[in-house]
């Protein structure tokens, strides 16, 4: 039983330790999200809520410009599950790592917390993964994208016109950091890449589309950008036994 207990806790500071490098990057991309969102009309409280609730960095600041635009709810509700859908998806693929203490209850818990940068470190960590490593990696990041936001919003207010506006640039080179790298080393991600740009340029100058919600014309993008190179670069089946 000790044993156990000793191994439940290295997992778990083991987790806290991988996860510092995630938290301290999401303090300045959620400190960005925060000025935004007051810069957008929504309170502290508000914004500081939608951080502790999603931890969606792209649904978030996509959420926030629809609600600013007086979006319907349908609209707000298809661009989130465009946009956030990986998370499911990620979710599935740790289900396959997960040892006997990730009980259904805390499967859901965990799933919660799934970030990009997350799945990535629970995914290559060798062998299974407990519940205890899953909180200790998210807790960290999770308490950062909320302080993040609360700083940024509670600045928000009290910062001059330019310095806001030019935070809010930040988030334009944020996307384009994350984009670029995976685009130079893989032709799918590049097609992707390309096809929804040509696609969104389409949708703002295009003579009847241009008239278009934001929200719809970045989900019929990225749908079909996705469905292009879904269809130029298949994934190839393996079948049960092949490594």
């Amino acid at each position: 039983m000790n044993h156990r207990t000793t191994n439940h806790k290295k997992d778990f500071f083991q987790g806290l330790q991988d996860g510092i490098p995630v938290g301290l990057g999401y303090l300045s991309v959620s400190f960005s999200f925060g000025v935004m969102a007051v810069n957008m009309g929504l309170p502290v409280w508000s914004a500081v809520l939608i951080s502790l609730s999603n931890v969606t960095s792209a649904g978030q600041f996509a959420g926030i410009g629809l609600m600013a635009a007086g979006a319907p709810l349908v609209e707000m509700v298809l661009t989130q599950l465009v946009i956030n859908i990986r998370y499911s998806l990620m979710s599935m693929s740790l289900s396959q790592k997960a040892d006997k203490t990730l009980t259904s209850l805390h499967r859901f818990l965990v799933a919660f917390m799934i970030t990009d940068e997350i799945f990535a470190l629970a995914s290559q960590r060798e062998g299974q993964v407990s519940r205890y490593y899953m909180y200790g990696v998210g807790l960290i990041p999770v308490a950062s994208w909320t302080l993040g936001t609360f700083l940024g919003a509670a600045a928000g207010g009290l910062m001059p016109e330019a310095l806001r506006s030019a935070l809010n640039v930040a988030l334009y080179a944020m996307f384009i950091a994350i984009i670029l790298p995976p685009a130079r080393h893989s032709r799918p991600v590049m097609l992707v890449v390309l096809l929804a740009g040509a696609g969104s340029c389409f949708m703002r100058y295009a003579p009847v589309v241009s008239r278009l919600s934001s929200g719809f014309a970045m989900i019929l993008c990225a749908v079909a950008a996705a469905f292009v190179a879904a269809m130029r670069y298949p994934v190839e089946e393996v079948e049960h036994g092949d490594r």
